[in-house]
């Protein structure tokens, strides 16, 4: 007889709950004294950094072959791309619109001024000196000469300072000559589809890798929590919560504003199709916490809004690697609520240089677990603030992030949706031509 032995696996976002709740036990029971042998909450602290040292280690090359491997792979024809990237475009740009106006408007990370070298110093290993934030508050460049920072000198520099602007434009022009070369006939296709398939197994290792990390990030949150709750007492939660409120009401405003809206006055879809038939999609998205998991519900929905199989199947499936409006204005929100609790006054240019990296990050991790929570670290880089003060921040970030994921990705979905109705609008008013010439 063969027992089949069924194992019960919890959603992350369960796990995290679970690990934020005994570490934060754990911390308000023993505090800084030890237990079970001599082991202290601090030590555990120590082990949950090593995740997120791991996450920033494979973020740059993952991106790197993710896109690699979406322009091999994918296959657009012109117009039909060009309408996509223009749709994207405007989607995004009202996204970091929003996400922009509101930070600036609100100013939310000025709660947490005065605070942030204490809630640094409450996380192991990371102990920046008032030098290194004052630094940060005070560095400043010209917008030409921050922009021209990030254009790599060498091949391999992207890759050793994780610039993430360098890393992808490598990426795309590596990509490019590699689908030129595809077409090509003769001598080199032996070694190009070499080339092709090496780059395809090397982002499944990768992903592979991946999921293994994402895998202890529960863990990671245990210990980081245990120690911070250990050293500081549970009030340090209470600070999180306008980080928490701020990221939402961003995700908010876009979705349940500007999408039913586009959908509405352009797409000709009302909210009550829009939202009432896409319904299942969110939900699905905020459960899984995966757009890419969702796009079979997605496809579904679409087709009860009667919008074309063609249109959702490059919004749903191809375009899923732009659509993702809920990483892109979360990295750059995230990034400015930091440099303000620092006091760092970021001009315009250096905003922009945030929304770039916040753009192409999220693109090219699109459809990766927790990929909002991967690419942070590359953003804050962007936004000038040193690896003290990241590698600091993000542990605490990760105790209420598995919130903000969930959103992420409804909003995620979301934008698929609204770019297949907007697309096959467009196809729609076309079609409707030679109908009037009959």
């Amino acid at each position: 007889m063969q027992a089949t032995a069924r194992r019960i696996t919890l959603p992350l976002y369960s796990q995290v709950l679970i690990a934020v709740t005994v570490g934060a036990l754990l911390g308000a029971i023993f505090g800084q004294e030890p237990y079970l042998g001599g082991l202290r909450n601090e030590q555990l602290g120590k082990l949950g950094l090593f995740v997120v040292t791991l996450l920033k280690t494979l973020a740059v090359p993952l991106i790197f072959f993710a896109i690699l491997d979406a322009l091999i792979r994918t296959s657009i024809p012109l117009r039909q791309g060009g309408k996509l990237l223009v749709i994207c475009l405007v989607n995004v740009s009202v996204a970091m619109v929003i996400g922009l106006a509101l930070m600036n408007a609100w100013q939310p990370g000025l709660a947490w001024n005065g605070h942030v070298e204490e809630l640094l110093h409450l996380v192991p290993g990371t102990k920046p000196s008032a030098a290194v934030l004052e630094n940060v508050r005070a560095g400043s460049q010209s917008p030409i000469e921050y922009l021209a920072s990030y254009i790599p000198r060498t091949i391999t520099e992207p890759f050793s300072s994780n610039n993430i602007i360098g890393v992808v434009l490598l990426a795309l022009g590596l990509g490019a000559i590699l689908r030129y070369a595809q077409g090509k006939s003769g001598q080199a296709g032996g070694i190009i589809a070499v080339a092709v398939r090496v780059i395809e197994r090397m982002y499944e290792w990768l992903v592979r890798m991946l999921g293994w990390i994402i895998l202890a990030v529960p863990l990671a949150v245990f210990g980081v929590v245990a120690q911070v709750v250990g050293k500081s007492g549970v009030g340090v939660f209470s600070v999180l919560w306008i980080f928490l409120a701020a990221m939402l009401a961003g995700l908010a405003v876009h979705a349940l504003l500007y999408y039913p809206l586009a959908a509405w006055l352009v797409g000709k879809k009302p909210p009550k199709v829009y939202l009432g038939q896409g319904a299942d999609a969110i939900m699905t998205a905020v459960s899984c916490n995966s757009s890419l998991a969702t796009v079979p519900v997605t496809l579904r929905c679409l087709e009860r809004m009667q919008v074309s199989p063609q249109s959702s199947r490059l919004a749903a499936c191809v375009g899923t690697n732009l659509n993702n409006d809920g990483i892109t204005l979360y990295e750059a929100m995230a990034a400015i609520f930091l440099a303000q609790a620092l006091g760092f006054d970021l001009p315009l240019a250096s905003q922009v240089v945030i929304v770039l990296a916040s753009i192409i990050a999220g693109a090219g991790v699109a459809g990766i677990p927790e990929a909002g929570l991967i690419v942070l670290p590359l953003v804050l880089s962007a936004a000038g603030l040193p690896d003290q003060v990241i590698i600091a921040a993000i542990p605490l970030i990760m105790t209420v992030d598995w919130i903000i994921a969930r959103a992420r990705s409804g909003v995620n979905v979301m934008s698929d949706m609204l770019v297949a109705i907007l697309l096959d609008a467009g196809q729609a008013n076309r079609a409707s031509v030679p109908v009037s010439r009959e």
